[in-house]
């Protein structure tokens, strides 16, 4: 039986510590996540001015990729499969503050961009220069049982040779998670990516 060693790599952000691969990578637990993700961005040494202007879901997703594609830079087919509860409610916040009093009536484009969660799928494929397969999916909570099929199925079919999956969910500065993982084989078991996330999402 396959034990999980065709993941490749995996990574865990939640409450300023970012996990790769199980152990800590980087941890500022005091700063609220503005100042955490500009920090982690300069930890990674990163170079990628669009980050300041994403929002906060899209920040998310992104440093979780990045730290990961430092290790295992991403093929140009690498799927992306990602699901997350809030949708992207924070934006969707911001943008209703935006709109909700006529006398005041300033809609941004730059926070209407980000209104739907996918966006960050969109600014992990021009990071890296991905032609591949992406699909975002809303549910209660994290299953892997809910997204393995479907990247089981982009695998199998030779529609990607990898994928990248997994949750990234932001409702407030307090409440946000990110767990990817990428994945070649599609007979990976499922209690094996589960019980990874819950080692970390029980923990913090």
């Amino acid at each position: 039986m396959n034990n999980g060693s065709d993941i490749l790599d995996y990574c865990y952000i939640s409450k300023g510590t970012i996990w790769h691969n199980g152990a800590e990578w980087f941890s500022k637990e005091e700063l609220p996540f503005k100042a955490f993700m500009k920090a982690a961005y300069q930890q990674r040494g990163i170079s990628y001015p669009k980050f300041f202007k994403m929002d906060r879901l899209s920040k998310l997703a992104f440093m979780a990729s990045e730290v990961m594609a430092a290790q295992t830079p991403f093929q140009e087919e690498t799927a992306l499969v990602f699901a997350n509860r809030a949708s992207s409610l924070d934006s969707d916040r911001k943008h209703q503050h935006s709109i909700q009093h006529k006398d005041a009536f300033y809609p941004s484009p730059a926070v209407f961009v980000y209104t739907l969660p996918n966006i960050c799928l969109g600014e992990i494929s021009i990071r890296h220069q991905l032609f591949s397969e992406n699909s975002f999916f809303i549910f209660d909570s994290f299953n892997v049982d809910t997204l393995h099929p479907y990247c089981n199925h982009l695998i199998a079919t030779k529609k990607a040779p990898a994928v990248l999956c997994g949750w990234v969910d932001f409702d407030t500065e307090t409440e946000y998670e990110a767990f990817l993982y990428l994945i070649r084989n599609e007979n990976i078991p499922t209690h094996y990516i589960q019980q990874l996330y819950e080692q970390h999402h029980d923990s913090t």
